[in-house]
Formats: structure tokens, C-alpha cells, sequence
């Protein structure tokens, strides 16, 4: 093999995508406690994340916090954690402005110019449009419902978008 080539970035959202929560619209209630989501956190959820050709990133809230709990309970090491940047920055008032995350423009910061792929169940296609202006390489940012999590059709369009680059 010559040269060598990094790995896409793979930024992942743990409340909603990994942690499932809220409901379906179309089905009955159901109540989820916090330890009904994290019963969810198996093995099967790294195997599929571990088979996927990307490095992955903690991009959430839990910040370290998801090294400590989420990783261990489905066997995956300490993975590289972004984080955030204080809410008083210049752009905050001018992204809220224009409909943005407030993680879009930092994981685009983050990725400097890397190819990256960015599950969580908050984006929209203002992060979208601003990510395709702002980002000088490849971007998949895929939505997930935050009432299901991942699920068999994200692995796959994740997986396929990651071997087509």
C-alpha cells in the first residue's frame, strides 16, 4: 500500500441516535426510563459502528462522559471527545440567526477540511447548506429519529457513503 490515507471522520450523537428517546408518532406510548435507553447500548450497536471504515468521534453533550458510560457498556475504547465551545461565541447569535446547530460550525472546525460523516437527530438543512459552503471536503450529516436511534437502514446508508469516498 503507498501513501497514507486518513480515515473519514465519523462525528456521533449519543441522545437520540445511540439512546433512543421520546416516541413514536404512529405507535402507543411507552415510558423510557433512563435505564431502559441505556438496555439498548449492546454489543451489536459496536460491532456495526467498529465495522464501519471511519474514526469515530464522541459529538455530544456527554462530552467525556461518554468515554466513562456509554463506551464500556458496548465494549468500545475511549474514542476522541469534541468539545464545546462556550455559548458567548461571536458566531452563536448569527448561526441561531440562520437556523444552524450550535455543533454544526465547531465539527466543521474540528474536521479541518477531512472528510466527515455526522449522525445525530437535530440536523437540518440549514446545517446542511451551510456545511456544503464551509466545508472544503466531504460531509454526510444524516439524520437520525430521536424516538428509534439507529437502525439498520442508517448503518447501511453510513457504511455505503463511507466506501464510496
Amino acid at each position: 500500500m503507498t501513501g497514507h490515507t486518513e480515515l473519514p471522520l465519523l462525528f456521533l450523537d449519543v441522545d437520540g441516535p445511540l439512546l433512543p428517546f421520546g416516541e413514536d408518532p404512529q405507535r402507543a406510548p411507552r415510558v423510557a426510563t433512563p435505564d431502559s435507553r441505556l438496555a439498548r447500548l449492546t454489543s451489536e450497536v459496536r460491532r456495526r459502528l467498529a465495522a464501519l471504515p471511519c474514526e469515530l468521534i464522541w459529538a455530544t453533550t456527554w462530552e467525556d462522559e461518554a468515554n466513562a458510560e456509554i463506551a464500556p457498556r458496548i465494549g468500545l475504547p475511549r474514542l476522541p471527545v469534541v468539545s464545546w465551545p462556550e455559548s458567548t461565541d461571536q458566531h452563536a447569535r448569527e448561526d441561531q440567526w440562520f437556523g444552524l446547530h450550535w455543533k454544526t460550525r465547531p465539527l466543521v472546525n474540528w474536521a479541518g477540511g477531512r472528510p466527515f460523516a455526522w449522525v445525530d437527530d437535530e440536523i437540518t438543512d440549514a446545517d446542511r447548506e451551510w456545511v456544503s459552503a464551509h466545508h472544503s471536503g466531504q460531509a454526510l450529516l444524516h439524520h437520525v429519529e430521536s424516538y428509534r436511534g439507529l437502525a439498520d437502514e442508517d448503518f447501511a446508508a453510513l457504511d455505503q457513503w463511507l466506501r464510496a469516498l
